[in-house]
Formats: C-alpha cells, sequence, structure tokens
C-alpha cells in the first residue's frame, strides 16, 4: 500500500486508540463540499477525462508552482502549448521530480488518489511513470471512471462550483435538466464586477448591464443589475458568495457619497485608493444584498495574486505566483460589523492566509458577533499542521461551532475525497487530544467528530 492506516494520527499510543475509533465514526460520511473551482460542463457534459497530465498535473497549481520553484518551465508541462502535444513526456517530467513533494500534503492527497481511485500500489517515480500513465489512461476511458460516476463514487451529497456574475451558468442548467440525481450548485463570485483593478472592469459591468436589462449609468441601476444576477443564481441552488479582495477593508457610505464613488471608478478617474474604498463598500453592500436574499458570505482576503508579472503576462492567473499577505480583520471590518454584524440572518464566512490572526483577531470576532464564523484553513494551509494550528487558536476563544467543518477549495476534482480524509483524520487526532486529556467526553468528540466532518458544513452553507 502507499498509504499507511493510521497516519496522520498521534504517535501516542493512547491518543492515537482514540482517534482511530473516532475517524471509523466518520469515515464513511458523505462528502459536503461548500467551496470550490471543479467545472460544472465535467458533469453536464460526462465526458471521459483527458489525459493523466491533462488532469491531474497541469490545472493544479500546488504541482505546478512546486515543479516550477525547481527550474521545470510551464513549457515543459505544456501549459499553455496549443500544439504537438506530448502528454506523456509532461507526464514523465512529473513522475522524475515526484520526491520534490515529499512530507507536503500534495504528497499525502496524490498518493491516496493514485491508490484508493486508480489501484496503483507501488510509488510513482521515473521507473513506474509510463505504468501509472498508461493505467490511468486506459481507466478514465471507461464508464465507471466517467465524471458522473466518479461523483457518485466518492460520496459527494452535493458540490460548489465557482462562477462569475457573467456566467452563463448553462451546465448548470444542463445539469439540472438532466435526469441524474448529483446536485451540483453555483457560487457567486463577483470580483470581475466589483474590483476595478480586474482586467476588463469596465466592460465586464457593461456586460453585467446587458444581461441584467439595467443601464449601468448609475450607482442604483448597478446595485440592480448585481442584485439581478444573485437572482439567477438563485434559481440554480445557489447558496453563497464569495470574495477575493486583496484586504478585508470594509466601507459604510452614504447612498450619495457611494455614487459619486462609482462615477469615478466608471469613468476611470478612481485612484488607487478610491478603488479600494469601492472595493470596501462593495463588501458591505453584498451583505446588505445577503440579508435580502438570504446567500451565505465567504471573504477570502490577503492573497498578492499574479506576483510573478512575467508569468501572469504570458500565461494569465493562477498560475501558483499567489503569496500570502499580512491581513487586518478588527479595524478593517468595522464598517461591516457596524452596520451589520448583530444580524442573525446574515452568515459571513471569514478566511485567512495570515494565521497570526487567528488567535488575536478571528476568533475573538467569531467568539462575540453573531453573523461570522470561521473558514477552515485555507490555500497554504489547508495541511496536516495547518489543521492542527487552526484548531489550536480558535477553539478555546471561538469553540467549535463558530466554525463551519471543511471545505477542499479545489480544481483537482480527484483529489477532494483525498483532502476530507486529510481533514477528518486531523479532526479525530485533535479531538483525542481533548479527550485523553479529559478536556472532553469520548460521546462530545463523537458528536463533534460528526458535525466537523458534516454537518457544520451544511448548516453554515444551507444546504
Amino acid at each position: 500500500m502507499l498509504m499507511h492506516p493510521d497516519r496522520l494520527f498521534p504517535c501516542d499510543p493512547k491518543t492515537r486508540e482514540v482517534a482511530r475509533a473516532l475517524y471509523e465514526s466518520v469515515r464513511g460520511l458523505p462528502i459536503v463540499s461548500p467551496h470550490g473551482h471543479t467545472k460544472a460542463e465535467w458533469f453536464a457534459r460526462n465526458d471521459p477525462f483527458p489525459d493523466p497530465a491533462q488532469l491531474i498535473v497541469q490545472p493544479d497549481h500546488y504541482v505546478c508552482r512546486m515543479l516550477y520553484s525547481r527550474g521545470i518551465t510551464l513549457e515543459d508541462l505544456e501549459i499553455g502549448v496549443q500544439s504537438k502535444r506530448n502528454p506523456r513526456k509532461a507526464w514523465q517530467i512529473f513522475a522524475e521530480h515526484y520526491y520534490l513533494f515529499r512530507g507536503t500534503p500534495t504528497r499525502i492527497w496524490l498518493d491516496q488518489t493514485f491508490e484508493n481511485v486508480f489501484g496503483l500500489k507501488v510509488p510513482l517515480s521515473k521507473q513506474t511513470s509510463d505504468a501509472y500513465f498508461d493505467t490511468i489512461s486506459e481507466k478514465l476511458q471507461s464508464p465507471e471512471f466517467l465524471p458522473r460516476a466518479l461523483f457518485d463514487r466518492f460520496q459527494i451529497e452535493v458540490l460548489a462550483t465557482t462562477d462569475s456574475p457573467l456566467d452563463s451558468l448553462e451546465h448548470h442548467q444542463a445539469i439540472r435538466e438532466s435526469n441524474w440525481k448529483g446536485s451540483v450548485r453555483p457560487t457567486f463570485r463577483p470580483d470581475s464586477v466589483v474590483d476595478p483593478d480586474h482586467c476588463g472592469f469596465l466592460k465586464n459591468i457593461e456586460v453585467l448591464g446587458e444581461k441584467s436589462g439595467e443601464d449601468i449609468s448609475s450607482w442604483k441601476a448597478y446595485l440592480s443589475a448585481l442584485r439581478s444576477a444573485r437572482r439567477r443564481f438563485k434559481t440554480l441552488g445557489c447558496t453563497a458568495t464569495d470574495h477575493g479582495h486583496p484586504t478585508s477593508a470594509t466601507a459604510d457610505l452614504s447612498e450619495a457619497e457611494a455614487a459619486l464613488l462609482f462615477d469615478k471608478v466608471r469613468d476611470g478617474r478612481a485612484d488607487a485608493s478610491q478603488r479600494e474604498l469601492f472595493r470596501a463598500q462593495m463588501l458591505t453592500e453584498m451583505a446588505r444584498m445577503s440579508l435580502d436574499d438570504e446567500l451565505v458570505m465567504q471573504i477570502h482576503p490577503g492573497s498578492a495574486r499574479n506576483h510573478n508579472r512575467v508569468l501572469y503576462e504570458r500565461y494569465g492567473p493562477d498560475m501558483g505566483a499567489d503569496i500570502p499577505t499580512p491581513t487586518n480583520y478588527v479595524e478593517a471590518l468595522r464598517p461591516l460589523l457596524n452596520r451589520f454584524g448583530n444580524e442573525k440572518k446574515l452568515t459571513v464566512i471569514l478566511f485567512t492566509l495570515d494565521e497570526s490572526t487567528y488567535s488575536r483577531e478571528l476568533a475573538p470576532l467569531a467568539g462575540h458577533y453573531p453573523c461570522l464564523r470561521l473558514g477552515p484553513p485555507w490555500w497554504f494551509h489547508d495541511s496536516p499542521e495547518g489543521m492542527m494550528r487552526f484548531r489550536r487558536r480558535v477553539t478555546e476563544t471561538a469553540g467549535f461551532y463558530n466554525t463551519v467543518g471543511f471545505n477542499d477549495d479545489t480544481r483537482a476534482f480527484l483529489s477532494i475525497p483525498a483532502r476530507h480524509d486529510m481533514a477528518r483524520r486531523m479532526d479525530a487526532g485533535y479531538l483525542a487530544e481533548l479527550v485523553v486529556k479529559h478536556e472532553l467526553r469520548e460521546d462530545e468528540a463523537a458528536q463533534l467528530a460528526n458535525e466537523l466532518a458534516y454537518s457544520l458544513a451544511k448548516e453554515a452553507y444551507r444546504l
């Protein structure tokens, strides 16, 4: 076997025994995946997945950024290559450098995928590269490995994608109209039409207006177009919005002030501070809309996106060059919280890439304001140690019930079971420590294991 059955459990024998029992009680629970970046098109068309390189290597920025850091170019991995493709060669490069992932969560996710999904029992290496490529390629052509079959095999109860307000959502509509019972829902990601620094922003808001039948020449019409887009998403099962702003800044301008600011932004006259103020006001406007339509609000700030300018200009976004930045929440969120923080009907889920804020800012905020919940360790921190740091730093102040379980936040569909399994193992280990230290009874730990693995996500995301 590639994977040891006791992987990630505590080293202490007594604690490990309790962790095993807690994990066994939740390992077979359905997967709730309320936030991710898979494609609805896969499940609408239900065509076979492409070759192993296109499926496993090229779209996964966790994989690509590590290889790039060691001098492997994106051309070597055939990213951006339109002709004369040789996916076996790209896979061979990945296999030859697989040792780079030792000690990373990517290695755990991949090994578990290779073993549990494809039945591979020997480690990936230069010597086994062709056997891996041929085995995976052959299986991907069989009915059991079509997207819908894997969705059912993985016991996914619900899967959320991430979608622009400009998206037609035709694939979500096609899924709804098919006879397949899988639940795939859109998530409203408005960055392209609320962030003046987003590529093509001015054109995007024009298209937003056209799709909603609004003349985007006034602040009121602009907000009306956004509400219309949210309603369209809701008809296809959307329960959440997602906001990837550079910071967590919020604002609470008067209607007249906001209208003047919008005019400057729309005319291209806004400077950097005014563009940041506009983003800040839009988070508060999105919270206001969530109070009306009950969409859960997710805020994912604190990433210096596309840090490698050369890669961005040549290949576009999401090439693995996003870097965490320090993030303020206490003062930045104050305007939004002053306006809506005490609203029980509103749910705002906060994520961070700045772990220093866990115990100093995020846990105290979520431990007080009725509208706030803490999202799980995100991106660079969805790792065994990252998950454990999160639990140790927030639980004493925010408790378990002001968190929202786990979400995988992945483009790599095949890794979803492995990512949820990792979270269930780490939570079992943390709960086991509390049992052994007599801070929790075993029955309480068993209940919490179930809630962290399954029901807290369903409740928080209103699924």
